[in-house]
């Protein structure tokens, strides 16, 4: 008996009604997601375009200007070109303080890293009380700036610091050291105390990686032969590149803009010699209220985060491909 009320049914099954409203359904569904979707993405975009897109290109456009605080009363603000660049590169004070940041970038990530890597390795093995080790070991990179800068000053002071008091009391230096006022013990005093703030985050990402290794490749080492030298040659420094690019890059571009510590520790002296293209910037803009000529060196110090990133990523992604 043939059906009454015949329904058109589709190749899987399914009534061609049912799922043509399904699609329309759908169809109308999707206009809604994507407003839901904006709706997400635009404050955001709106937050980095506001507080993060607008200060670059203003600063960017400053550095072309002769900005000075004649220009809040006149609102004039020539342009001047270049020569914002010109006089800030060509300055004796630009290649000392270059020296200078490459000194205290090149010893503060190798001093970071080299300890983070040794942390991680430790803390890598169970022992007791290593969750609550592991808990104390970020309290530096958790702590203001100010403060570890401030407290750092307090203990390297030449007179009254506890660490040539210290060495004193074991005999070890009579008159005690110049942390603070040598020209060359204030330069590595600062590149001490950016190494002691950038220890737990290198731990804490390399701890993360050594976690993600499988212990069965350690052990087939084992039964193969290989040492602890060899087992970290061979299995723990390949799997571990991805986090130690990460630690790197990101390590270097804090560094670079290292100001709160130089500033609290020694200011930037004795005889500039711990100021650095960051601390010079800010001197520009901050003190001596050059902020044409502050806005092209930070501009400056920006170029040169960026290219070294990119160098060392660069450098990364050939050695995958080799």
């Amino acid at each position: 008996m043939t059906d009454p009320s015949p329904v058109l049914r589709n190749g899987t099954g399914q009534d061609d009604g049912v799922a043509s409203a399904g699609h329309r359904g759908a169809a109308r569904s999707r206009p809604g997601e994507r407003l839901a979707q904006w709706m997400f993405i635009v404050p955001a975009a709106a937050y980095l375009l506001l507080f993060f897109g607008y200060p670059i290109l203003r600063n960017a456009v400053m550095s072309f200007q002769e900005y000075t605080t004649t220009t809040f009363y006149t609102g004039s603000a020539p342009f001047v070109g270049l020569r914002n660049y010109s006089e800030i590169l060509s300055s004796d004070l630009f290649s000392k303080t270059a020296a200078t940041t490459v000194l205290f970038t090149a010893g503060s990530i190798v001093g970071q890293f080299a300890l983070g890597l040794a942390f991680a390795l430790f803390f890598q093995r169970r022992f007791p009380l290593g969750g609550l080790l592991r808990s104390l070991l970020l309290l530096p990179w958790l702590l203001p700036l100010v403060v570890s800068g401030t407290t750092w000053k307090w203990m390297l002071d030449p007179d009254t610091g506890v660490v040539n008091a210290a060495l004193r009391g074991l005999h070890l230096s009579s008159s005690g050291i110049p942390w603070l006022t040598g020209p060359s013990q204030a330069l590595g005093s600062v590149i001490l105390v950016n190494i002691w703030v950038g220890i737990p985050f290198n731990t804490a990402i390399l701890y993360s990686g050594l976690r993600n290794i499988p212990a069965h490749l350690y052990e087939a080492a084992k039964l193969d032969g290989a040492g602890p030298v060899a087992s970290f040659r061979h299995i723990t420094w390949p799997l571990l590149r991805p986090q130690v690019g990460v630690v790197l890059v990101l390590g270097v571009v804090y560094t670079l803009k290292v100001l709160d510590i130089i500033l609290v520790v020694t200011g930037g002296g004795p005889a500039n010699a711990t100021d650095t293209i960051a601390t010079q910037a800010y001197a520009l803009s901050f003190q001596q209220f050059e902020f044409g000529r502050g806005a092209a060196l930070s501009n400056v110090l920006l170029v040169i985060s960026l290219t070294s990133a990119l160098v060392y990523l660069r450098a990364v992604q050939r050695a995958r491909n080799v």
